[in-house]
């Protein structure tokens, strides 16, 4: 694997005699270098999403100075350089929307500078694909470094998971079941350490999708953020992704085909995030890896899900770190002739060699093969006459008595109507009811908003009814739970059947048949489409504007059209 005859890219910079070289060499030291770091060490940028605006990734420069350490000792110079920072918890009107953003910030920055392989350091959903996406168009060296979940949250002698018990909390106030003021305790016993949230949300699972990939060292995913043990997986990225440059380990070597379908049955026996198929999606359309929506039905539809971690069951990150985590999950499913086992990954041996030897140390929260969760867990894909495109659901978080429902259509044309309409005591919806919400997908938000998982009418939840069908061109966080259908294509703005449903209209969910059809004829169909028009936001210029115009759909990764393929590191013009 080793190719000593390469030149390094930096050399490009720090490597002439010449002016230019002079150049280079003498404004980076004006931070204090000694001339030798230029003696053809290799270069490593730490591309790091640390902000204060996204608290998850807060505690991120501490870690990056752990990766520095690293890549001191094997001998290479690192270089920390920032790129735009997406916070779910803040950011408006949506991270997604800056997903692809942050991707060509990363790699315009990893292109445009003396770099010769780059530590991906992220925590926060978006974060993590983003990263790996604009890495991946540089095809170069890179290892990525989480930055870990929180501490279990700690409520009244018992564990909460951030998000997952948002909804449930919020909904019980709505029921009349918690007091305001009990609510309000909770906001301070949720969120305890630093890092992102230590449920099987977006950013545990696309930490865990990365680990399976083969993108992290092992127990990237799991080791909590204030844990000692994440300094020192910090510090060892740091020496391993300089003999990456050395062996030229390019992400192309890696992100094989066969590395994205373990990911995929990975994500099943995890529970993870319905988000993850859009961000594979589109990590495998810019690494150039042939991937559609039926890949994640056809490989994950019969992966048991192995994890009781919320939102699918009990257990949250920090138990899961200790019951073995990531390594002993791959360990179970390649056992079974789950994985492909000779995947390659960043430490330059197959992932099954790496966790050949992992342990479950705790049998309650990573379940044994013969007694899952879910038998049949990963992500449904969905089509029909109302998903022609597919649609995603996740049936280790939904209702069993709802896999297969037939219900009248209660319909919000935005998320600005459902928030009018669903207080109306007087709105006919029950629990029988199917709540379809449009024009929330990646044009029509735009962005794509985690609104999916729409809260239920207080009449409903009076009753003590805690799900409902529910269907979108939406996203929901990683964190919610319920038979929420998702990620409709074509979505709603697009002109997809989503737009045409009406009040009343019969839908039917069999998810056993992966069947999503709305009762309405043809002849009906067509005459309301005659009559739609599209809803779009203001366009105002600026990022938005492009987004909403060259954005592809959910089925396609969400990705900007023009970003799709890898360009490699070349610089066709020089500075000087």
């Amino acid at each position: 694997m080793s190719d000593a005859t390469k030149p390094l890219r930096s050399t490009a910079w720090f490597g002439r005699t010449d002016k230019d070289g002079f150049i280079h060499r003498s404004w980076m030291r004006n931070q204090g270098l000694p001339g030798d770091v230029f003696d053809g060490r290799p270069v490593i940028g730490i591309c790091n999403t640390w902000s204060e605006l996204t608290p998850c990734n807060a505690h991120m420069r501490e870690l990056a100075e752990r990766v520095k350490r690293g890549v001191w000792e094997a001998g290479g110079l690192p270089l920390e350089f920032p790129v735009m920072s997406t916070g779910e918890t803040n950011l408006r009107p949506t991270a997604m929307l800056f997903r692809n953003l942050v991707s060509m910030d990363v790699e315009e920055s990893i292109r445009g500078n003396p770099v010769d392989g780059v530590v991906l350091m992220c925590g926060c959903d978006k974060t993590t694909p983003a990263l790996v996406m604009g890495a991946a168009s540089c095809d170069i060296p890179a290892i990525v470094v989480s930055g870990g979940p929180m501490l279990n949250g700690k409520f009244r002698g018992k564990d909460i998971g951030s998000g997952t018990d948002v909804w449930r909390f919020s909904e019980a106030v709505k029921a009349g079941t918690m007091s305001q003021e009990e609510f309000s305790e909770a906001e301070s016993c949720m969120s305890r350490s630093a890092g992102h949230c230590m449920t099987m949300g977006t950013a545990s699972t696309m930490a865990g999708m990365v680990e399976a990939l083969g993108l992290t060292l092992p127990h990237n995913a799991a080791i909590p953020a204030v844990d000692s043990r994440r300094k020192v997986l910090a510090h060892m990225s740091g020496r391993r992704i300089v003999e990456m440059v050395r062996e030229d380990l390019v992400l192309s070597k890696i992100l094989k085909r066969e590395a994205f379908e373990n990911a995929i049955r990975v994500n099943g026996a995890l529970g993870g995030s319905t988000n993850a198929v859009i961000h594979l999606l589109a990590i495998a359309g810019r690494i150039g890896v042939p991937m559609t929506l039926d890949d994640w039905d056809r490989v994950g539809r019969n992966t048991p899900t192995l994890v009781d971690i919320m939102p699918s069951g009990r257990f949250l990150m920090e138990d899961f770190y200790y019951a073995g985590g990531v390594p002993a999950v791959v360990r179970a499913l390649a056992e079974h002739n789950l994985l492909h086992r000779d995947a390659l990954t960043v430490t330059g041996i197959s992932i099954a060699e790496n966790c050949k030897d992992a342990a479950n140390w705790n049998e309650q929260v990573i379940r044994p093969i013969t007694r899952p969760l879910v038998e049949q867990g990963g992500i449904a894909v969905l089509r029909g006459n109302l998903a022609p495109g597919g649609a995603v659901l996740k049936p280790s978080a939904a209702s069993p008595h709802l896999m297969q429902h037939k219900g009248r259509a209660v319909v919000f044309s935005t998320i600005e109507h459902y928030y009018e309409r669903i207080a109306d005591p007087t709105l006919d919806i029950d629990e029988n009811s199917v709540m379809v919400l449009q024009n929330c997908g990646p044009m029509g938000y735009p962005g794509m908003a985690e609104v999916g998982n729409m809260g239920l009418p207080a009449k409903v939840l009076a009753k003590g009814i805690t799900d409902m069908v529910r269907i979108s061109d939406a996203r929901m966080s990683g964190t919610a739970y319920g038979t929420v259908v998702l990620h409709v294509c074509p979505e709603a703005a697009a002109g997809g059947p989503l737009a045409l449903v009406r009040d009343g209209d019969m839908i039917e969910l069999d998810v056993a048949a992966r069947r999503l059809h709305l009762d309405v004829s043809d002849e009906e169909l067509e005459r309301r489409r005659k009559q739609w028009q599209p809803l779009l936001p203001a366009q105002n210029g600026g990022y938005q504007q492009m987004y909403i115009q060259h954005v592809m759909q959910a089925s396609e990764g969400a990705d900007l059209d023009f970003l799709v393929g890898r360009r490699g590191t070349i610089v066709t013009r020089e500075s000087h």
